[in-house]
């Protein structure tokens, strides 16, 4: 069976790329953007707010190994879908929930997820589903970040808390 891509973001692209490459089945990371204007999005301009994009991470995976509804599963989980254009500290634009489909499959399967979830929430879940038009790779030090970059204080106060998370609920899920 052929590898198959998604894209999702869920606020900072650091925290999605440093969680999902636990995740068993997937390949392959690439923090980037998705959604805006500018053909060419730098991740300064991104930041601004002045682009359209969101930080995103396009996800290679196994179908064989793991499936898009069990990749929404986890996505869901490590973020609050609630939140317009927000995730904990980090504000804006970029920031927001979303789900650029690479075909109808995928965005029924996002909008069926959408659905079922959202019993489970208080407040509405505002993740966009759209067509992906573009993946914009983000800037080489934005790949692994977290790896590279222990010493961060994001890194330290950020991300751990999602990979425990996701270490607690989808243990069954990660790699070795």
């Amino acid at each position: 069976m052929a590898m198959e891509t998604c894209v999702l973001g869920g606020g900072c692209f650091w925290c999605l790329d440093a969680s999902f490459r636990l995740v068993e089945g997937v390949e392959q990371v690439v923090c980037g953007y998705a959604g805006g204007d500018d053909p060419a999005p730098t991740y300064e301009a991104v930041c601004r707010g002045t682009t359209g994009h969101a930080e995103v991470v396009e996800l290679t995976y196994d179908p064989a190994v793991i499936g898009f509804r069990d990749l929404l599963t986890i996505f869901f989980a490590l973020h609050d879908p609630t939140t317009p254009n927000r995730q904990g500290n980090d504000v804006g634009t970029q920031y927001r929930s979303a789900i650029y489909t690479l075909d109808e499959d995928q965005a029924r399967e996002a909008r069926e997820m959408i659905d079922a979830l959202a019993v489970d929430y208080a407040a509405p879940i505002v993740t966009e589903v759209a067509p992906l038009a573009v993946f914009h790779p983000a800037e080489d030090y934005h790949q692994d970040y977290f790896t590279k970059n222990p010493g961060n204080a994001y890194c330290q106060y950020v991300i751990p808390p999602k990979r425990h998370k996701l270490a607690q609920h989808f243990g069954h899920r990660l790699k070795g």
